[in-house]
């Protein structure tokens, strides 16, 4: 039997954690580092690249003085609390990684917080000490006292720290001492993480993650927690009903580098993917045929955030994507949920209406961008948050946020928090910057970020994660501003925009494409203002000195998937389109909607 490691991977967003395992991968002799070099390998579809952030976890093992080292990458950010704990559970021990200069952050704290109550035992990296102003010792002993608060155990609070920069391919004990390769940290694997125990006894194994193969179809993938599954043979799956259905493992694989490697069985404490085993979902076990003895079943945390998605009906329907229709949308909903653990889908009876919930506005967009690149058309309602009566009171999900911000604007970021409900926990300042850290309801959350990056000239650096459900703390004003609405279809001129400019910013350029009811910008005061943006100028065979100026028009605001998704009011969607993306009234013709205004 060949040594053993798994280790899941912990960091916050953009602290460099999918950079370093691909110079563990490098280091690993997988790849020549000029094979892909400046490419994340482990990143792997546009969106992550994109954004820089992890969404699905993924899994890849390398071979290091004859111990095989199962990597498994977790993602950062607390919207992905599904992803995280499953991933966990395939896990003997965690590496650390924290930004030199950051220190530990919010996210990095909820991951922790799992991987510490499961019991597995920490590898801390600091990495980026090659950067000006990072102060690795602080650092250090910020990671230490994060630990305590959450209840770590003596053998984890004994944990060893390593130093490095994963750009510049080292690390070492010392930060002051910089060696040319990344081997220490490999070395500290094997050293500290234990090797799995191996049970022995009927074969037992927790299904954590799913792929799919357009040629097998869902593969199942867990971790053997006892006994030794075979290929061609027969086992139970266990629901999580605990309903029992009989299965064949037709073929098993191990990971091995960024692929797979088949094998005829597999034994306790390794990671492997099941090829057969149909109808199964993620928390299901693998069991013993005649004496079936399931694992407990994983539990994952409530959505706190719901959507609601339907069918795109403006003007433009269909003019942009492959899929359209209710059951072209219906069916990918449902696809989703076969591996997106976090999410529920309630569809409306009699109705092209689907109810989503998931963790968070993040949670949310990542899926509605996925669906515009395949080709599909929807239009999206605002986000609501989660309303639940815990013993006849009414409460609401709270979220712990920190804010980050130079000095001059901290003032003015307080005010924006408090006038959303949030509670000042503690102020301190680190290196001419003050570091907040407030309780606020989710709701008080949603278009929070864009005003403060606003008022504080995008220096706020932001971070929050789901706590608890508390009593409702009160309405909260929202988005004051009211909107400015298309009069009629047709192109967008410049001559009309230019003379429409002291009314309010606008969403469009001039030469695009409108329809009647679309938001085409953001008021000045308070009340809706309905335009003919369509206009253009009338020529006439009279000239005038003064009369031909040329049109100076302020650039249009464009707004992200989660800005719109923030920024829309209860009467508004976003029409999300593969080319476009835009916001609309729900009620399109201007007549109707003050009818329905009026009742």
């Amino acid at each position: 039997m060949q040594d053993l490691r798994n280790i899941a991977i912990i960091a916050h967003v953009d602290h460099g954690k999918t950079t370093l395992v691909d110079k563990m991968l490098v280091a690993g002799s997988l790849f020549k580092e000029h094979e892909k070099v400046g490419e994340l390998i482990l990143d792997n579809n546009d969106l992550e690249r994109e954004r820089g952030i992890t969404i699905v976890s993924k899994n890849v093992s390398i071979d290091y003085k004859g111990t095989k080292i199962n990597i498994i990458d977790t993602p950062g950010h607390s919207d992905f609390g599904g992803e995280v704990e499953r991933v966990l559970n395939m896990a003997d021990g965690v590496l650390l990684l924290v930004d030199a200069f950051e220190g530990p952050m919010p996210q990095t704290r909820f991951v922790l917080q799992k991987a510490i109550e499961i019991g597995l035992k920490p590898i801390v990296v600091i990495n980026k000490v090659d950067k000006p102003n990072c102060r690795p010792d602080e650092v250090q002993e910020a990671v230490f006292d994060l630990m305590c608060n959450l209840d770590a155990t003596e053998e984890q609070l004994d944990f060893p720290t390593l130093y490095g920069s994963a750009k510049q391919n080292w690390m070492s004990t010392d930060w002051k001492n910089k060696t040319d390769n990344i081997y220490p940290l490999l070395d500290a694997i094997i050293q500290y993480i234990p090797a799995p125990t191996r049970l022995e006894g009927t074969p037992q194994m927790l299904i954590t993650s799913l792929d799919y193969s357009s040629y097998v179809g869902r593969i199942a993938v867990g971790r053997v927690h006892r006994g030794t599954l075979r290929e061609n043979s027969d086992v139970m799956l266990v629901k999580r009903d605990g309903t029992q259905v009989k299965s064949h493992i037709k073929e098993l694989q191990v990971f091995s580098g960024f692929g797979k490697a088949k094998v005829s069985e597999v034994s306790s404490g390794e990671i492997c993917a099941v090829i057969g085993i149909e109808k199964f979902d993620i928390g299901d076990s693998i069991c013993d045929v005649e004496n079936p003895e399931p694992l407990p079943p994983i539990a994952i945390d409530e959505p706190t955030m719901s959507m609601v998605f339907t069918i795109n009906n403006s003007p433009f329907f269909g003019k942009d994507g492959k899929f359209v229709t209710s059951r072209h949308i219906h069916e990918r909903l449902m696809k989703e949920l076969d591996k997106n653990l976090a999410l529920r889908v309630v569809k409306e009876e009699h109705e092209d209406v689907w109810h989503v919930y998931g963790r968070g506005v993040l949670h949310l967009s990542v899926l509605i961008e996925t669906m515009r690149r395949e080709g599909y058309e929807l239009q999206v309602g605002q986000p609501q948050v989660i309303i639940k009566e815990i013993d006849g009171v009414k409460c609401e999900p709270i979220e712990q946020l920190t804010i980050n911000v130079p000095e001059e604007f901290s003032g003015k970021a307080i005010e924006m928090v408090s006038n959303r409900k949030g509670e000042m926990l503690s102020m301190e300042t680190k290196n001419d910057r003050i570091h907040l850290e407030f309780e606020i309801p989710s709701r008080g959350i949603i278009g929070l970020r864009t005003n403060i990056l606003t008022a504080t000239a995008g220096e706020a650096v932001m971070a929050h994660r789901f706590i608890k459900f508390a009593p409702y703390k009160g309405e909260i004003v929202r988005r004051t501003n009211g909107s400015i609405i298309a009069m009629e279809s047709g192109t967008a001129y410049a001559y009309a925009l230019d003379k429409l400019q002291d009314r309010g910013k606008f969403f469009i350029y001039p030469q695009e494409e409108v329809y009647a009811g679309q938001v085409v910008g953001e008021h000045t005061k308070d009340n809706d203002l309905v335009v003919n943006v369509t206009k253009s100028k009338k020529l006439t065979n009279m000239r005038a000195a003064g009369s031909d100026e040329k049109a100076k028009i302020a650039p249009p605001v464009v707004l992200s998937l989660e800005e719109a998704l923030e920024y829309i009011k209860e009467d508004e969607y976003v029409e999300v389109t593969p080319h476009a993306m835009r916001l609309r009234k729900i009620i399109l013709d201007e007549l109707e909607r003050r009818r329905a205004n009026k009742v």
